[in-house]
């Protein structure tokens, strides 16, 4: 699958994978690569609102920081809250 060519808000080319996805609770979260090879990756792109701005844990949620979509972690700690 191509890779979608897209420019942040800090004017650096990006590309989004819309062949890796993860499900949220509203949309999407595509993974984003910082070159065309894939070998850098970047972040994740919100299919929701079409947003670059996300925030990933070291539990592996996924959080859109413009419209809330949010990816639960993998495991999930009592501790953790």
């Amino acid at each position: 699958m191509e890779l979608e060519a897209a420019t942040t808000g800090e004017n650096e080319r990006v590309y989004i994978d819309r062949g890796h996805a993860e499900r949220g609770a509203e949309g999407r979260f595509y993974v984003v690569f910082s070159d065309d090879s894939r070998q850098d990756r970047w972040g994740f792109y919100c299919d929701n609102c079409g947003s670059l701005d996300t925030a990933v844990d070291t539990m592996g949620r996924i959080e859109c920081n413009d419209c809330g979509n949010l990816r639960k972690a993998d495991e999930w700690d009592a501790a953790h809250e």
